[in-house]
């Protein structure tokens, strides 16, 4: 029996041991959702804190609670490892490690190429291999095919390569990884198959593509759509703010026309691991043919600069009360790049907290969730205590993450300014309440007087 004819058989068995390399937001649903249908599961991640609480059943992920990982550890079928060398034991490894930009906003693909070099040294013919990190289109090739075959083997015969883009949405309550559609595609035919036939067993529905490259350029598209028409809305929100329009009403109002429109809404900016990078990767890729995209480019300029445009209404707000971004108490609420979620990847609130601090205002936040961050001194900054009575203390509150367990009457109700950048107030009115992409009136003297005595 051949590799393909024996992987096939082990796939449809379901006895193929499966590795999954990177047990983070992406790779621990994905090691969860294997071993409930019915495969034994290897995870590998070089964080051995990671490792001994997953062990003890503490989960790090907060899609996964304690009490699924632990049903899933009592099975006896999930290996949570930092040893590389459990690689010659496997029939199929998912690569799901991260793929930050560099500092010069340039791919940096390294933890992909540390993964490829380990398989190599333990490297075990008939390997069906499936990179899930995003990147961009030709990585499948370039970093793992070419590689492989530098040392003899051939793709399709000695070992299978399939790109499938990781979907996750930390926090979606709607879809998780079983229920969201799988893209994959292979470099060979047998390949697409082995791939197909794998994550056909994991999740719903799998969406075979002709060729890596595609798979990887979707995962780009989808992003990067994303991307360009949150930008298009923030700059409507700006453009609403000098012409004395509410933007969110624009908004609601054009979302009701029933064909032809998709809402997409303004913030303090954008965050997480995809929407910040991913256009960056498809920036750089075009360019080695060439090829420069400007609508990546200024999306990617109007949303680097939300932080500042709210940093500018915090100060308009400020103003109105006679007093001044410097010195002024501010508590930033949220600090997360998203509900619900204890996130802080690329959050704008991370760059509105700094943008404060460098203009002299004494900064706190409260997230029930993000419990601390470092800023850019390396300092850890922790969340104040959710204590109403004492937040009446500030100056202004600034509204950057709309988690749905604030109590937004009662935040409204406590008569300090609060900026909104995600109209997180919506229906709830209060003349203290300023939004994002609505213009700041500006008040008679007498209720200024007033609030301020």
């Amino acid at each position: 029996m051949g590799r393909y004819e024996e992987l096939k058989q082990k796939i449809q068995m379901k006895t193929a041991q499966v590795g999954i390399i990177g047990l983070g937001y992406v790779g621990l649903p994905l090691a969860i959702e294997t071993l409930k249908s019915g495969y034994p599961v290897t995870g590998i991640d070089l964080d051995a804190r990671k490792i001994e609480n997953l062990k003890a059943g503490i989960s790090h992920v907060q899609d996964i609670t304690n009490e699924t990982l632990q049903e899933c550890m009592t099975q006896g079928r999930f290996l949570p490892t930092t040893d590389y060398s459990i690689l010659a034991d496997l029939d199929a490894v998912s690569i799901c490690v991260p793929t930050p930009l560099s500092p010069n906003q340039d791919p940096d693909t390294s933890y992909i190429i540390h993964v490829v070099d380990q398989i190599k040294t333990y490297m075990r013919q008939g390997l069906l291999i499936t990179l899930e990190s995003t990147t961009y289109p030709g990585t499948t090739e370039e970093l793992i095919q070419q590689e492989f075959e530098k040392l003899g083997y051939e793709a399709g015969v000695d070992f299978f390569l399939c790109y499938s883009p990781e979907r996750v949405d930390p926090g979606n309550r709607s879809f998780s990884t079983h229920n969201t559609p799988k893209i994959i595609g292979g470099t060979t035919p047998k390949c697409i198959e082995l791939g197909t036939m794998l994550y056909g067993n994991l999740v719903k529905t799998v969406v075979p593509v002709s060729s890596p490259k595609v798979a990887e350029m979707s995962k780009l598209l989808e992003n990067t759509f994303r991307s360009v028409n949150i930008a298009f809305m923030n700059e409507m929100a700006m453009m609403c703010d000098k012409m004395g329009i509410n933007v969110w009403e624009v908004i609601k109002a054009a979302s009701t026309k029933p064909f032809g429109f998709m809402p997409f809404y303004p913030g303090p900016g954008i965050g997480g691991h995809c929407i910040p990078l991913d256009p960056m990767y498809l920036s750089w890729k075009a360019k080695g043919f060439r090829f420069h995209s400007q609508f990546i480019e200024i999306a990617q300029s109007i949303n680097d600069n939300m932080p500042d445009y709210v940093l500018n209404k915090t100060g308009q707000v400020l103003n109105i009360y006679a007093k001044a971004i410097n010195s002024s108490r501010i508590l930033i609420l949220g600090m997360a790049y998203k509900p619900d979620i204890d996130d802080l990847r690329e959050s704008p609130g991370l760059e509105v907290y700094e943008l404060f601090a460098k203009n002299g205002a004494k900064v706190d936040y409260f997230d029930p969730y993000a419990q601390s961050f470092r800023d850019k001194e390396g300092r850890v900054v922790q969340s104040i205590e959710n204590d109403p009575e004492a937040f009446k203390k500030y100056d202004c509150m600034v509204l950057i993450t709309n988690h749905r367990c604030f109590d937004y009457q009662a935040l409204a109700d406590l008569g300090v300014a609060i900026i909104d950048t995600r109209n997180a107030f919506d229906g709830i009115t209060n003349p203290n309440i300023y939004k994002l992409g609505n213009p700041v009136a500006i008040r008679q003297e007498k209720e200024v007087v007033s609030m301020l005595a």
